[in-house]
């Protein structure tokens, strides 16, 4: 462009004037419009098509090809899983966010397909029989995150890209509302009465409550629905369908089951077990049984469970545990309550221990592979994870003292009920405004050393932790079978409770086989069944202590972890068995005289208190409530006589 030739406006401005330009203008990076009429359009071109977990299906075109044949029979196998027992079918559904979708597609209308009897059907029209019900169906943790934000209040992205939620008003599990069908096979086979988890209620009242869970989430207008697999050994794999009404949990058994690949997805067909998780809804606590608004309930004969009154996500993980300690002990499975791990030589360790006895922390070796932190199976052909993923404490947790747990704190995470900052959104895992059971859920392969597939070959160490508040457990001790047994159905540790004068004591807590809540059986079934394994393959018992040394709480010390963590490397490379011993009065325990790395004095207790006549009380006391603790499972015989039993007990204090 340039100036006229001087020729002047009205104004007094030279006028301007417009130059051809002969040579090409400067590169333009401008590219062609999109091809899009609308919004809507446009935004439909940013998403790919893709497997078996895509959002949205329109079942209004013709159905052709295996493939849609597939997505049919998922959707009528998920409208039966929700069918009300008094309707002839279950209700519509239809895959897909209805935020999304611009017109409800064409339905699937399942009939019943249990195998049960079934209430008389009532033939009346409600609103929810005419109503779509859309199915979420295994998304990904990015769509569970969008749902969780948009929908459920309480729900933030922290800084380390983890999705921070809450679990409601209760924020761990509720055992004294944890009931399961007594019927003419479980009367005979289960755990009842005085010590057991098992609270009885009848099929009835399981029926008002699954009811009352599947008309809620009937009523919905979208439900979440998750099918996976329990058990990373493929020859005891277990199909299980979770129906929730929170994305929360949806991501959370994402999380800690195992996830199918889209080829097991579109072949999942019929789960063996399937979870009703109405938590938002309460149960009427009217109905026969009830205790409070609260209840989780199993059926083993319907293989189903209903939860009512509680969104605390653990129930779910815990329920199923509990499905697998009563099925895979039926297939001569041991299904436990540990830790387990492996060295890089292939020998396997499972760690037993309550809270705070160091289980996560010493299972959890940058030297050794992981298993899995909390539940396995013993097979005839090794161990194997029952879940795909971990539900670890966060409470106090650091980047030094736990790496591998703080690392794995990232997006796809799930944390439960734990306190941030507002504006840059940093968990503060000291906080404990809302609960001190702050949790962490994640895949496990966020875990650097886990060893995918979750599987090992036999253990050759069986390490039962105890953290004796008392100090008058050696460091460590060498157990046979019996003993072995004893301490297993035991499942000690110690507390610290406080008083109100500031005066703390040591509390003694015994949970039977390291996880009482979740045992079905009686406990010297899975005792005996550890035996046998551990005689066939040659495996070894070891009771750690993890507690105090020189005193009881308040006088002694704590061992040191780096003793401890000797202490396990010593019983990992096999130096442990070729150590001298001295047996111990009271409990008889088998005790080295020397561990590599560790001081020598502290190995036998007696040598550490100063005043040996309060050591000989406190042993005599601490074994006193060993005693009073067993009486409850002396009168339980195992086969035809009580002999094994009375082995049990003389693997006991002895005074």
């Amino acid at each position: 462009m340039g100036l006229s030739n001087g020729v002047a406006l009205s104004n007094g401005l030279a006028k301007i004037e417009t130059q051809k330009l002969k040579e090409e203008i400067c590169h333009d990076d401008s590219a062609v419009p999109v091809k899009a009429h609308t919004l809507d359009e446009l935004h439909s071109l940013q998403v790919k098509k893709s497997g078996p977990n895509t959002p949205i299906i329109d079942l209004q075109q013709t159905v052709f090809g295996s493939e849609a044949d597939k997505n049919k029979q998922q959707l009528e196998s998920i409208s039966a899983s929700l069918a009300s027992l008094t309707r002839e079918t279950g209700p519509k559904v239809v895959k897909g966010d209805p935020a999304k979708q611009a017109e409800t597609p064409k339905v699937v209308h399942a009939s019943h397909q249990h195998q049960h009897q079934h209430t008389p059907t009532i033939s009346n029209i409600t609103d929810s029989a005419l109503k779509f019900t859309h199915i979420l169906y295994n998304l990904s943790p990015a769509e569970l995150y969008e749902q969780a934000i948009q929908n459920e209040k309480g729900s933030f992205i922290t800084s380390s890209g983890a999705l921070a939620t809450l679990s409601g008003a209760k924020t761990g599990r509720s055992p004294r509302d944890k009931r399961v069908v007594k019927d003419d096979t479980t009367s005979e086979e289960l755990w009842w009465g005085k010590g057991s988890p098992n609270i009885e209620m009848d099929e009835k009242t399981f029926l008002i409550n699954r009811e009352r869970a599947v008309d809620y989430l009937c009523s919905l207008e979208k439900v979440y629905v998750n099918d996976q697999f329990l058990n990373w050994d493929p020859m005891n794999k277990l199909k299980v369908r979770i129906v929730s009404a929170r994305a929360y949990h949806s991501l959370f058994m994402h999380n800690m089951c195992i996830r199918p690949t889209p080829e097991e997805l579109e072949n999942f067909g019929t789960p063996d077990f399937t979870i009703y998780n109405a938590g938002k809804f309460p149960c009427n606590r009217y109905t026969h049984y009830m205790t409070s608004s609260t209840s989780i309930d199993i059926n083993l004969a319907r293989k189903e469970m209903v939860i009512l009154g509680t969104q605390y996500a653990g129930e779910m993980k815990k329920g199923l545990f509990s499905l697998m300690h009563y099925l895979m002990p039926k297939r001569q499975i041991l299904s436990l309550h540990s830790g387990c791990n492996m060295g890089k030589d292939g020998d396997v360790a499972l760690f037993f221990g309550l809270s705070g006895t160091g289980k996560t922390t010493l299972s959890t070796d940058h030297n050794r592979y992981l298993i899995g932190d909390d539940e396995h199976c013993w097979s005839d052909h090794g161990v194997s994870n029952i879940e795909g993923g971990c539900y670890a404490k966060c409470i106090d947790l650091s980047r030094e003292k736990e790496p591998d747990i703080w690392n794995a704190i990232k997006f796809g995470t799930v944390l439960e009920n734990v306190v941030f900052e507002e504006h840059i959104r940093e968990v503060d895992y000291t906080d404990k405004s809302v609960t001190e059971n702050t949790r962490a859920a994640y895949p496990i392969e966020y875990i650097p050393n886990a060893k995918i597939p979750c599987v090992g070959p036999h253990p050759k160490n069986v390490i039962l932790l105890a953290c004796d508040a008392f100090g008058v457990l050696p460091p460590v001790s060498k157990l046979n079978l019996a003993q072995t047994m004893y301490h297993f159905i035991s499942g000690y540790t110690a507390l610290v409770a406080g008083t109100e004068d500031g005066i703390k004591e040591p509390t003694a807590t015994f949970s039977a086989c390291f996880g009482a809540a979740f045992i079905m059986f009686h406990p010297t079934k899975y005792a005996a069944m550890l035996a046998e394994k551990m005689q066939k393959q040659g495996a070894t018992g070891w009771l750690v202590n993890t507690g105090w040394s020189g005193g009881s709480y308040g006088s002694g010390s704590r061992i040191k972890l780096a003793h401890t963590r000797k202490i396990i490397d010593a019983i990992h490379s096999g130096e442990l068995l070729n150590a001298n011993y001295l047996k111990t009065e009271v409990f008889g325990l088998e005790i080295p005289n020397e561990i590599k790395g560790v001081p020598s004095e502290i190995l036998d207790p007696v040598n550490t208190w100063p005043d040996k006549n309060s050591y000989q009380e406190t042993l005599l006391k601490l074994g006193g409530l060993f005693r009073k603790n067993f009486e409850v499972f002396t009168n339980h015989k195992i086969g035809t006589d009580s002999n094994l039993t009375k082995e049990i007990l003389a693997a006991g204090p002895n005074f």
